[in-house]
């Protein structure tokens, strides 16, 4: 099978978050394609299944080295533009993926893609006494004004509020402890994020843990932000129900990345697009 390399929610080439999108060329197995995404070792690779249905999507399958995923932002984003470039050559301003959680269309504007999120939905909270053992820094670090919680717009994240970009930077994940809540509420990605920043042309700064074996730090994480873009509304974070901003991501392991957010509340009803340019770095065959 053909498979290609990208780069998504990266300004160039070499930033932002890697993947890798296969394309079978035959039938493959489940199990066959989880040991490639191992292989591969990236945070997810994916697996374009079918060409265009009749629904207009295309069926799509997330991998982590570890497990098959519902949903991922930077996946999704990255797979719509493999598709759009070189199956759809260009011809459609709209790629719609068949996932797990449902179908999720992505509008593309050149480089930019731009996806639409589920509605979020909102789960329990959690007591900053264990968050801040969870991420070894002090409860004063946190912003307790807001509350730390998980949301989930299709892959659950916990949300962590942080009063200052020095108190993001000394995050450190506590493994056994993190596994421990883990195991009492469901696999989640930690968010961190302040609004204190590297680039100040850019509204706030994040970091992502994630839930998978190592819970290594992820570059860019268009599933989470999209969570976050819900809470930022469902908490008035901007004190506005139509906010636009963007978000810097994985500077502290040296792939920096930028993430676009435009989210909307009406009553109860949510509209959250999360956007970021992909580049494509390598493109070869699967033996």
């Amino acid at each position: 099978m053909k498979f290609y390399i990208v780069d998504v929610f990266a300004e160039k080439q070499y930033e932002g978050n890697q993947l890798a999108v296969c394309i079978p060329d035959e039938d493959i197995k489940q199990e066959e394609m989880q040991k490639i995404a191992k292989e591969i070792n990236f945070s997810e690779t994916t697996f374009i299944m079918s060409g265009l249905q009749k629904d207009g999507g295309y069926n799509v399958k997330i991998f982590t080295p570890d497990s098959e995923i519902p949903f991922a932002g930077h996946p999704t984003l990255g797979t719509a533009y493999i598709i759009q470039r070189f199956i759809d050559s260009n011809e459609s301003n709209e790629i719609k993926l068949n996932l797990e959680v449902g179908q999720i269309p992505v509008m593309f504007n050149g480089q930019e893609g731009w996806m639409l999120q589920n509605q979020p939905i909102f789960n329990s909270t959690i007591d900053v006494e264990t968050i801040s053992e969870i991420l070894q820094i002090d409860i004063e670090d946190i912003n307790v004004e807001l509350p730390v919680q998980v949301v989930s717009t299709g892959l659950p994240s916990i949300i962590v509020n942080m009063k200052t970009l020095d108190a993001v930077n000394q995050c450190k994940i506590n493994h056994q402890l993190y596994d421990d809540l883990l195991s009492e509420i469901e696999n989640a990605n930690l968010l961190v994020f302040t609004k204190e920043t590297v680039n100040p042309s850019n509204d706030l700064h994040a970091r992502v843990f994630m839930f998978t074996s190592g819970h290594l730090e992820d570059p860019a994480t268009g599933s989470a932000n999209g969570n976050l873009a819900g809470y930022l509304l469902e908490h008035n974070f901007f004190d506005s129900n139509d906010i636009s901003y963007s978000v810097e991501q994985g500077y502290s392991i040296n792939r920096k990345s930028l993430l676009k957010a435009v989210a909307t509340k009406n009553n109860s009803k949510y509209s959250i697009q999360i956007g970021g340019s992909a580049f494509v770095v390598a493109e070869g065959k699967w033996l």
